[in-house]
């Protein structure tokens, strides 16, 4: 099951690294809180896990934007413990109103756009 939400991010806190056991690579995550307009209980904390994905997140993200969070809920299990994490795979800005902004506005060099996109001005 994949969530999706969109919030302001606010801080990213320090990368984690180690050595696989079984390929003997090693291997990178980041955690980052985004925190959402509820009064309460209203901090998150994602994790992006894997060398590339940690570079991408400070590369293309900044403290304070606000950002849409594609995410699964992961539950682990260690010595009778379970231990739950948010696991982001996919961040993209959005913009104030949370609607995500994948790509600019399509520019048609001064000619008006195509009648598929033009206003109808008909009245019925």
């Amino acid at each position: 099951m994949s969530l999706e939400v969109t919030w302001k991010l606010i801080k990213f806190l320090e990368v984690q690294t180690g050595l696989s056991s079984a390929t003997n690579e090693t291997w990178s995550k980041q955690q980052f809180i985004v925190k959402s307009e509820e009064e309460y209980n209203n901090l998150y904390c994602f994790e992006v896990f894997g060398n590339e994905k940690v570079e991408n997140l400070t590369k293309y993200q900044k403290e304070g934007d606000n950002v849409t969070v594609e995410f699964n809920v992961k539950t682990n299990e260690y010595k009778g413990k379970y231990y739950t994490s948010l696991s982001a795979w996919k961040i993209s800005k959005a913009n104030s109103h949370g609607i995500q902004s994948t790509h600019a506005p399509q520019d048609y060099n001064g000619f008006p756009p195509p009648p598929s996109q033009q206003e109808d001005d008909l009245p019925w």
